[in-house]
C-alpha cells in the first residue's frame, strides 16, 4: 500500500477525519446538513460515521486520545481495520486521512497491517481495492516513514510464515533473508551443512537427520558507523520451516496442519532486522537463525538418542517433537562468542504457553534484570504484543535431569513452557530472555488487524524495544 504526505486537502478525494470529540470537527469541511448529521451520530455514540457525496466518501472516526496510553493507540489501530473493511467493500482505492499526528501514526499502522494479503498461490487473485493512503496534518514533523518501514517488515514476516515448506525450505529461507538483507542494508552470512558440522552444532544436525533438505545457520548483523551499545544485542529465532514432530509424530488431531508456522520466531527476527536497518537505529544488533525441517524420514533422530551440543553438553532425547529447543540451544551457545549485552530468543516453542494465556500475549521468562524486563513489557504494551512474565526458578531444572546425559530435552509435563526455557538457559552465559509465541504467531481466522495465518508477532515488539533501548 502506497503511503504519502498530502500538502493540502483535495475536495475530490475520499476523506477520513480522526477526531476525539465534536469540538475537533473541521466545520469548514462540511455543509450544515452534514454537520447536523455527524453531531446526531456522535450523540448516539457511533464510532464510524459515513457521508456519501456521490463521487466521494467522507468518514469521521471517533478516537480516544489519551496521551501515552497504549490502549488508546490500539483502539485507533482497530478502528483503522474496521474502516478498511468498509473501504474495500465499497471498492474505494484511495483516501486522505486528517488528524493529529499521534492519531494518524496509529491509524496508518493499523490500516497497513490490516490490508495485508497473501495471494501468491491463488489463480484468481482477489486483491483489496484500497491501495493508497495520503495523510494530512498541521504538524511539521511526523514519523510515518518509520511506521511504513515497520509495517513492511511485519508484513514481510507474515509472508515468510505463510509460505509452505514446498517453497520455503531451510535453504530457501536463507535466500529470502539474503534478499531482504540486501534491500534493508544489513549483513547476512549463511553457514551450510559442512560449516554447521565443523561447528559441532549437534542439536541442529540431529533435528535435520530425518530430512532430505540440508540445514542452514544464518547470521544477520546491523552495525552502523556510530552505535550506542558497547556490546551487541543478539536476537535468536527458531527456524523450523516445518515440524511433523519427527518420529514422535504429533499425536493431537489437526496439530500438524499449520506447522509451516514453526519458523515464526525466525520471521520475527528477520522482520525486526529489516525495520532496524531500514530506519537506521543507532544500535549494534545481531540475529541468529538455525533452520531445518523436522521429519521422521531417513536416519531421523530417535527418543533415547544422546546428542552432543555445540557447547559440549550432552542431551538425552526423550521426545523428537521437542526439537525447537535443540536447534535454539546451539544458536544460544554460539551467541556466547559475541559477549552480548543481552540475548532474546523467540520461538513457537510449547503448547503449554499457548494453553496458559492463549493468543492474547507472549510468554516471557529469563535471567535478565528487572529493568530490562520492564522495558520489554513497556514495548509489548506500546505495540499491543503484551508480555506475561513466568517464573524462572532453578527448581524447574530438576525436571531436566538425565540418568545418562547432562540433560534431557523434556520435563515431566508440569510447567512445560518454563522447563523449555530452563533447558535453553543451560546454553547461555549472558543476560537472557526467552519469548514463547506459540499461540499468537499464527491465527486460524483474522482478529482485528491481525491477519489470518502468520501475524508477524515479534517484529514490532523487537523494533520498539531496540529503538528505546
Amino acid at each position: 500500500m502506497e503511503i504519502k504526505k498530502a500538502s493540502k486537502l483535495d475536495p475530490k478525494e475520499n476523506l477520513i477525519f480522526l477526531i476525539t470529540n465534536e469540538k475537533e470537527l473541521p466545520t469548514a469541511s462540511f455543509t450544515k446538513e452534514e454537520l447536523s448529521f455527524i453531531k446526531k451520530e456522535l450523540k448516539s455514540e457511533q464510532k464510524q460515521i459515513e457521508i456519501n457525496r456521490l463521487h466521494t466518501y467522507v468518514f469521521v472516526v471517533l478516537c480516544e486520545n489519551k496521551e501515552n496510553d497504549y490502549k488508546s493507540a490500539e483502539k485507533i489501530r482497530i478502528a483503522a481495520n474496521n474502516l478498511l473493511t468498509t473501504l474495500n467493500n465499497k471498492k474505494v482505492a484511495s483516501a486522505t486521512v486528517v488528524g493529529e499526528t499521534n492519531k494518524i501514526t496509529s491509524f496508518v499502522e493499523g490500516i497497513g497491517l490490516a490490508n495485508y494479503q497473501f495471494l501468491k498461490y491463488f489463480s484468481d487473485k482477489k486483491v483489496n481495492t484500497f491501495n493508497k493512503l495520503s495523510y494530512y496534518t498541521e504538524s511539521k514533523s511526523d514519523n510515518i516513514k518509520e511506521i511504513e518501514a515497520l509495517v513492511e517488515a511485519a508484513n514481510f514476516a507474515k509472508d515468510l510464515v505463510n509460505e509452505p515448506v514446498s517453497f520455503l525450505t531451510a535453504v530457501q529461507l536463507s535466500k529470502e533473508i539474503q534478499k531482504i538483507g540486501k534491500e534493508a542494508g544489513f549483513k547476512v552470512e549463511v553457514f551450510n551443512k559442512s560449516k554447521i558440522e565443523a561447528l559441532k552444532m549437534g542439536g541442529l544436525l540431529a533435528v535435520n537427520k530425518g530430512s532430505v533438505d540440508p540445514p542452514t545457520f544464518n547470521v544477520l548483523e546491523w552495525k552502523p558507523a556510530k552505535f550506542k551499545n558497547k556490546k551487541p544485542i543478539v536476537l535468536v529465532g527458531k527456524g523450523v520451516v516445518f515440524d511433523t514432530g519427527g518420529l514422535s509424530l504429533k499425536p493431537t488431531a489437526n496439530s500438524m496442519d499449520f506447522m509451516k508456522c514453526d519458523m515464526s520466531g525466525a520471521a520475527a527476527v528477520v522482520g525486526a532486522m529489516y525495520a532496524v536497518a531500514k530506519n537506521k537505529l543507532p544500535y549494534h544488533v545481531i540475529a541468529l537463525i538455525p533452520a531445518t525441517d523436522n521429519r521422521p524420514g531417513g536416519n531421523a533422530y530417535v527418543p533415547s538418542d544422546v546428542i552432543t551440543m555445540h557447547n559440549g553438553k550432552t542431551v538425552e532425547v526423550l521426545n523428537t517433537d521437542a526439537e525447537g529447543r535443540m536447534v535454539l540451544a546451539d544458536a544460544l551457545s554460539y551467541a556466547q562468542k559475541y559477549k552480548p549485552e543481552l540475548v532474546i530468543d523467540i520461538a513457537t516453542l510449547t503448547g503449554a504457553a499457548a494453553a496458559a494465556i492463549g493468543h492474547y500475549g507472549i510468554v516471557a521468562m529469563g535471567n535478565a534484570d528487572d529493568q530490562t524486563f520492564t522495558k520489554l513489557k513497556t514495548s509489548g504494551n506500546n505495540v499491543y504484543e503484551r508480555i506475561v512474565e513466568f517464573p524462572f526458578w532453578d527448581e524447574y531444572n530438576e525436571q531436566l535431569k538425565s540418568s545418562i546425559a547432562d540433560l534431557t530435552n523434556l520435563g515431566n509435563g508440569m510447567g512445560g513452557a518454563i522447563t523449555a526455557g530452563k533447558f535453553l538457559e543451560n546454553f547461555t552465559d549472558y543476560p537472557y530472555i526467552h519469548l514463547d509465541i506459540a499461540a499468537p504467531a499464527f491465527l486460524k481466522k483474522q482478529i482485528n488487524y491481525l491477519s489470518q495465518g502468520g501475524t508477524g508477532v515479534g517484529v514490532r515488539l523487537f523494533y520498539d524495544f531496540i529503538k528505546n533501548y
